[in-house]
């Protein structure tokens, strides 16, 4: 017989299991609506500030995301 193996995720598990989950759900709707390269370039773009702590200034969000889409479409899109 096998054995029911159950995992107690932590508190700080699950927190991190909601924020992939959210992470997923907007990826895929800026997927369908403004399509797969914006989608990527956008995450790329998040990661890098994450990455860097530049203080961003209000308003940055726009340019941010239109500087994803216009070198998006510099490179192929990458295999996932």
């Amino acid at each position: 017989m096998a054995q029911d193996i159950q995992y107690s995720m932590s508190n700080e598990d699950q927190r991190k299991d909601e924020y992939f989950q959210r992470l997923a759900v907007i990826s895929e709707e800026m997927v369908k609506e403004l399509g797969r390269d914006f989608a990527m370039g956008a995450l790329v773009l998040a990661a890098r500030y994450i990455a860097e702590r530049n203080a961003t200034p209000p308003g940055a969000g726009a340019a941010m995301a239109a500087q994803a889409h216009a070198h998006a479409s510099d490179r192929p899109a990458a295999a996932l």
